[in-house]
């Protein structure tokens, strides 16, 4: 599938939103492809519209919280590529936004599972495949409920809504791809929120019932940024598609 010249990608919860989104616009760059999916229908649709314009994709069957399906979506893709260029950790789960005085464990942790255990057992699965490439990148996509400087600012909407599983889990996943950044220099990690910060705005997606003021397109600017760095780009870093975003 890919050539010596190929840029490879696999995007997790690739099959609508901003993972889909960000699929096309980088098969439109000539990139080659693996859509993870962890609905192979839905997955399948997704794969044959891209295919139907042009890109060069690959349905992988992935559910991120499983360490089976994703040892299954390593052996789907080295069928098809000695290496992975770009790692994008897309699949999230919103949660049921129980308030923290009513939350407990079972509220949170599949929240947890999808949103922090899925990208570690992703990325430690898909590591061989990135270390094999010249100049590997891997994309969190976070949110600025992540965000401990954004959550503390009264003038931010999302420091109202009281929750507990997702803000957390964005939080956690941003100190995971820092510490991956300092523990392996050779790959560029970083961690993309789809919106604007500083305007207080953010995309329309299935996850927030498209209440959102940003496109998909705009929604994936941020990723896709961080996606096509080049070998002297930067790395722990946390943007919009705006620039930098507190921590």
């Amino acid at each position: 599938m890919t050539g010596s010249e190929q840029t490879s990608v696999l995007v997790t919860g690739g099959n609508k939103g901003l993972g889909l989104e960000a699929a096309r616009r980088l098969g439109e760059m000539g990139w080659a492809v693996f859509l993870g999916s962890r609905d192979e229908e839905r997955g399948r649709v997704a794969v044959e519209t891209l295919a139907d314009d042009g890109v060069n994709v690959v349905l992988v069957p992935l559910d991120v919280t499983s360490d089976e399906s994703v040892a299954d979506a390593v052996r789907l893709v080295r069928k098809h590529t000695d290496r992975l260029d770009v790692l994008i950790n897309n699949a999230g789960a919103p949660g049921k936004a129980v308030p923290p005085a009513d939350a407990v464990v079972a509220d949170v942790h599949p929240v947890f599972d999808t949103n922090v255990y899925g990208p570690i057992r992703v990325t430690q699965a898909f590591l061989p495949l990135l270390q094999a490439a010249e100049n590997p990148r891997v994309v969190m996509v976070s949110s600025a409920g992540g965000s401990f400087a954004v959550v503390t600012d009264p003038a931010q909407p999302i420091s109202k809504m009281h929750e507990l599983a997702y803000s957390s889990s964005k939080a956690a996943l941003n100190m995971i791809t820092v510490r991956y950044a300092q523990a392996l220099p050779q790959i560029k990690f970083n961690v993309a929120t789809p919106g604007e910060v500083a305007n207080h705005k953010f995309a329309a997606t299935d996850m927030n019932h498209h209440t959102g003021e940003l496109t998909v397109t705009e929604g994936t600017d941020a990723i896709i940024r961080l996606a096509t760095l080049a070998a002297d780009g930067p790395t722990a870093t946390f943007v919009d598609r705006l620039g930098s975003v507190a921590w």
